[in-house]
């Protein structure tokens, strides 16, 4: 059976970071900011923003599994080239800047590309210098003083991307279950960044044209994608190239070998037999035994009540269900040979960068203003562009300000709103043809 409750229970409660981990994370990211950002030395003069990068940037961080262990997040120094300095110098300045600070020196310390600053008993920072170079990006490495070309933004926009074809945030999700399953079981090695590109690279728009529902909730999603890597896995013995999404003619072969390659395939399929296995089983019973033995004892007994974000405003006085639904308004219909695409994009703002939404794992900061436009359609002409914007959170519901209603285009097919207050809101874009709703996208929009 999917269990798909206890599944979603089981993630929200064991595996998903947890709301108050997350805001430390985000206070000690700003603290760390503030501090880099002034002083008078080269680190400062030069500083230009950090950036949340891999796991955090793209929301696959996962709580720790065993007692002793903790989370790592990692950022980007996004700084201006120094005069003089080589590649092996920015690491090493940065770490005599976190050095020379009271609150820094017995915190950091130094790995061939970050500095690493721990927060004792819950999580370390990895703070990354990145350069802009003859309009390439670099990432320095102090142990062989040379720049190594990445990415990071491209990589999280191909994510972000893979990850709306499964709807419904689905990749997202079971790349935070096999992650749990690896820290968990403690059988198979693999980063975490090559395990998102195995995961991300099976997801695929032409597979819902022949199954609109291979990724239609979180239990089917886990098992197909599961079936496909295994697939994936099996015809290839010898440990392919694995290629950076975002960066051609880059992989992340030199983090694995193929010993370790070999063992996480034959993991996985034995893993995917039991996923089959317990999604499979008919009676309910047997079923929890059956993905308990994937997920361990705790699944099945977290609670799967309680209100989620889109309905915690609900019965609360002072606050307006605003909230509309398009199937309400419209028949629904959605075609999977038709695809839009919508893009947020920060507007230039004195001191800060703008940047497309999805660079940036769909984060932004509070006070810029983002416009939402149609980035690629292949529905024919002519059709009707309509919109909603939703806010959910506790300020969201404070300012009395969820939204949620379906307003028509107005002609230039774009939508311009300010980033107000913090929480986890969402633009939607639908195309209409005739009455019927063929084809929409999601925008996240993350402000912390």
């Amino acid at each position: 059976m999917k269990l798909t409750d206890h599944l979603d229970g089981f993630l929200k409660n064991k595996v998903n970071l947890s709301d108050g981990r997350i805001a430390a994370l985000d206070s000690h990211v700003e603290a760390v900011t503030k501090f880099l950002s002034t002083g008078e030395d080269a680190i400062a003069t030069n500083f230009n923003e950090l950036i949340p990068q891999g796991s955090y940037a793209q929301r696959t961080i996962i709580n720790p599994v065993g007692s002793g262990d903790e989370f790592d997040a990692d950022v980007l120094l996004d700084m201006d080239e120094v005069d003089d300095w080589d590649a092996e110098d920015y690491v090493e300045n940065l770490y005599s800047a976190f050095r020379a600070s009271s609150t820094y020196k017995d915190m950091v310390g130094r790995k061939s590309r970050c500095v690493t600053v721990n927060y004792a008993g819950d999580f370390h920072m990895d703070v990354v210098p990145y350069l802009t170079r003859h309009g390439e990006h670099y990432i320095t490495n102090r142990s062989q003083n040379r720049y190594e070309r990445t990415n990071p933004e491209g990589f999280n926009e191909w994510l972000d991307e893979q990850n709306r074809i499964t709807g419904g945030n689905r990749l997202i999700k079971v790349i935070r279950l096999l992650k749990y399953v690896r820290d968990f079981k403690n059988t198979f090695s693999v980063k975490s960044v090559i395990l998102t590109i195995l995961l991300g690279e099976r997801v695929s728009s032409t597979v819902i044209m022949a199954d609109p529902d291979h990724y239609k909730d979180l239990p089917t999603a886990l098992l197909n994608l599961m079936t496909d890597l295994n697939t994936y896995l099996q015809a290839n013995p010898t440990m392919p190239s694995i290629d950076d999404p975002s960066c051609p003619g880059e992989n992340f072969n030199h983090r694995w070998d193929q010993e370790q390659y070999a063992n996480f395939r034959s993991k996985i399929a034995t893993y995917t037999e039991w996923a089959e296995d317990a999604y499979f089983e008919t009676d309910r019973e047997e079923s929890y035994r059956k993905w308990r033995k994937l997920f361990g004892d705790k699944f099945g007994t977290y609670s799967t009540a309680g209100a989620t974000l889109a309905v915690a405003h609900r019965g609360l006085p002072g606050v307006r269900d605003t909230e509309e639904f398009i199937e309400d308004r419209f028949a629904v219909s959605i075609n999977p040979h038709y695809r839009v695409k919508l893009q947020g994009r920060t507007l230039r703002r004195n001191g800060w960068r703008n940047y497309t939404l999805a660079e940036r794992g769909n984060i932004v900061d509070p006070n810029r203003r983002i416009q939402f436009t149609i980035r690629s359609s292949n529905v024919p002409e002519p059709y009707e562009v309509w919109w909603k914007v939703r806010n959910t959170g506790p300020e969201a519901i404070r300012r009395d300000m969820i939204r949620g209603q379906i307003e028509r285009d107005a002609g230039s097919r774009s939508c311009t709103e300010p980033a107000s207050f913090r929480g986890d809101h969402y633009v939607e874009v639908y195309i209409v043809v005739n009455g019927t709703v063929v084809a929409t996208d999601r925008q996240p929009v993350i402000i912390r």
